[in-house]
């Protein structure tokens, strides 16, 4: 009698969905939990001052940054308590886990539309310095940025063909 591998490949696809389901949870939970620091004090009444100030300004500029630095306090306890900023981590980026990458990289998107010139594409951009990110972790949030849609083929491959060159 031959071996058949329909049995232990469906037991395999179950554990799989199983620790995908895992990932979900943790992701649900992140989400329902995501920036609740900036409805309380210290951060909510630098927010309801400087949200609509920052709308109108695109990221990134000197505006911006003159901005952040107003903020100062409010972001330094928000980066404190939430560790889907790169600032939360002594090492940056780097230390981050993949669970923290899908939620910054989603803050990302949403915060870009909260600009009025903002975009996922000049998050992107404008981040690869900002936090030094490095080739490989940059290629995957751009292809994953892609995969869902937010940015197209054509932004992808040129968001990564400028880090390589080293313009982004």
């Amino acid at each position: 009698m031959s071996y058949d591998s329909r049995e232990d490949t469906i037991k395999h696809q179950i554990n799989v969905q199983e620790r995908m389901d895992d990932i979900g949870r943790l992701l649900r939970t992140r989400s329902a939990m995501h920036d609740v620091s900036k409805l309380v004090s210290p951060e909510k009444a630098v927010f309801d001052e400087m949200t609509p100030l920052l709308k109108d300004c695109t990221y990134g500029s000197d505006e911006y940054k003159g901005f952040l630095e107003r903020m100062k306090p409010a972001l330094d306890h928000h980066y404190k308590h939430n560790r889907h900023h790169p600032e939360h981590h002594k090492n940056g980026i780097a230390a981050m886990s993949l669970i923290d990458l899908i939620e910054m990289l989603c803050d990302w998107k949403a915060a870009g539309e909260r600009h009025t010139d903002g975009s996922i594409f000049k998050s992107l951009m404008h981040n690869r310095n900002r936090f030094e990110i490095e080739q490989d972790l940059f290629r995957t949030l751009c292809v994953t940025a892609k995969e869902l849609n937010w940015i197209t083929t054509e932004e992808c491959n040129d968001l990564i063909y400028l880090a390589i060159v080293g313009n982004v």
